[in-house]
Formats: C-alpha cells, structure tokens, sequence
C-alpha cells in the first residue's frame, strides 16, 4: 500500500512573464523584477560572467537599478542608481496572482518565483478535487510572505497561513488583496509551527494537503529555537496526525543544504508509508536568458494521491 518514489526531477519555472532571470555570474544575479532590474549575490553561482560576444565583462556590474553589496561583518545593503519605489506589483499571469515586491536589508524581495512550479502543480489539483464537490483545507507552514497561500486560495482552498514573524503575515494579507482574494477564506496566524500543530491536534481539525518551507534554524514568535535536525521529523509526525482521512498532496519545500531531494522524499516515504499515492523530488530552477543555464533554487519533495 506504500507509495511509489520516481526519479528525482528538476521542475524549471518558465512561464514567467513580468520576472526574467537575465543573467548570472561571479556570484550575482541580475534580475528584472517588472519594471526594474536588480542585481544580488548568489552562493551557487560559481561560474564567470561572460559578455554576448564571450569575453569577460568588467568586473563591476552595470545596467541595473540596485545592487546588493554583502558585508564581511554580515548581511548587508542596496545601492540604487535612481529613486525606486518602496514596493512594487508584478504579476504570475497564468494563475491570475499579483505580489508585492520589496528589496530588504536581508537581499530578498518577498518572493521566489521559481516556486511557480508547485504553484501550478497544487492549484490544479485543488482545482478538480473543487469540481468534483469536495471541500479542500490547506495548511501553509512557514508560510513567508504567503505566494503559495495565495494560489491555494485561488484555486479554491480555505488555507491555513503560519509564519512566526508577524510581518510576513501582513505581508500575506496584502498579496491576498493585490490578487482579489482579500475575502477569501484564509487564516493569518502568527505563531511557531510546531507547537500549532501541536495545539491543531488537540483541536481535533483535519487538512486535506499541507505545505511548508522548514528553515535550517529559526525562532518561533515567542523565541522558540528550530533545528531542522531536531524538530523536522517531529513536525512531520505532526502533520502526518493533521491530515485528512482523503489528503490530497502533502509539499516540502527546502533552501537549504542540509537536505536533498533523496533525503526529502524518503521522509515522505516513512511518513506516508500506508498511504497509496506517487512521490516525486527533486529540484526547482529558474532559465537564465542570456545562455540558457538554469540556476538551480532548492529542492521540494511531493506525496499525491
């Protein structure tokens, strides 16, 4: 009765149209981001920059509207060549999603859009499971600024957000409202994921799918310390408890290196032993234009039914 586990897969999220990833390089990105374009570094990209015609670019970046410089003390900070907005809105046409974006003193900007690959994956089947009649709750762990919230709420779902810092919640609520789901059925909650989870069972309340993105380290909302080595698997058991007697999906994102794909879906695996479905893993990506690389993300692992 146990699942079955395909090869690992990289899933390439190429349907973008306001976000191009244009080129990569001597450990920066550059990157368009609806009517602007942003430069930040990357550990992964360890190969040189080239210019069209093959030759080594000058080795400072140029044609952008704000870079990130890294310090050696840590973390960081942008320098823009002209007056940006504070935030902005680009859009993932195919699904119908807006999101804000706003560079932060830690190099993100609110979203990773390489994640459009489970986005499209889970909104269709929350789609049909809606078509067929059923009722679909999903619960959003490290829900972040809420992208993959937002897209199980258009597709239909009532959605649980959770992240335990209280302004990405908020931030969530406005990507909600930018992509006309300020009424839908969701539940903003700031709290520690674990101990939710935690308090859901005793609840008694049943998830028809769960997603979530578990950090290397992280504090709770009142300071509580998470170790992936530690604390993934007894959330895992947790949520395993949450599901529905008819889950759905069950979706691990990871930006991380302690984790493969192989290790993800063998935690699948033994948590969802005596459940028939398909299990796949593997990396998400993103096409560079320029020489049509794809950089590489991070990992997800995925349970359907």
């Amino acid at each position: 009765m146990s699942a079955t586990i395909a090869r690992p897969a990289l899933l390439v999220a190429n349907h973008w149209r306001e976000y191009q990833l244009l080129e990569c390089g001597d450990g920066m990105k550059h990157e368009r981001w609806g009517p602007y374009t942003l430069v930040r570094p990357d550990p992964q990209i360890i190969w040189p920059r080239h210019t069209a015609d093959g030759k080594a670019p000058p080795a400072r970046w140029e044609n952008y509207d704000g870079i990130y410089h890294r310090s050696e003390q840590g973390g960081g900070k942008w320098e823009f060549r002209r007056a940006l907005p504070d935030h902005w809105k680009i859009s993932y046409e195919p699904l119908g999603l807006s999101f804000k974006i706003h560079p932060t003193s830690f190099k993100h900007t609110g979203l990773f859009p390489e994640q459009a690959v489970n986005w499209g994956w889970f909104s269709a089947k929350i789609a049909a499971a809606r078509q067929a009649g059923r009722e679909v709750n999903v619960l959003n762990l490290f829900g972040y600024t809420g992208a993959a919230t937002v897209a199980a709420a258009k597709a239909g779902a009532s959605v649980t957000h959770v992240d335990a810092a209280e302004g990405m919640v908020k931030w969530c609520r406005e990507n909600a409202a930018l992509s006309g789901l300020a009424a839908a059925p969701i539940r903003y909650l700031t709290d520690d994921c674990l101990k939710f989870a935690r308090r859901e069972l005793k609840r008694g309340r049943k998830y028809d799918a769960i997603i979530m993105d578990p950090p290397t380290y992280g504090r709770g909302a009142t300071g509580e310390m998470w170790k992936l080595e530690e604390h993934l698997w007894p959330l895992l058991t947790e949520c395993r408890a949450l599901l529905s007697d008819q889950p759905l999906f069950f979706l691990i994102n990871a930006y991380t290196a302690r984790l493969s794909p192989t290790v993800v879906a063998n935690l699948l695996a033994e948590l969802l032993h005596d459940h028939r479905g398909q299990i796949t893993a593997g990396e998400v990506g993103l096409p560079i234009q320029r020489d049509g690389k794809i950089l590489p993300c991070g990992i997800y692992g995925r349970w359907e039914a």
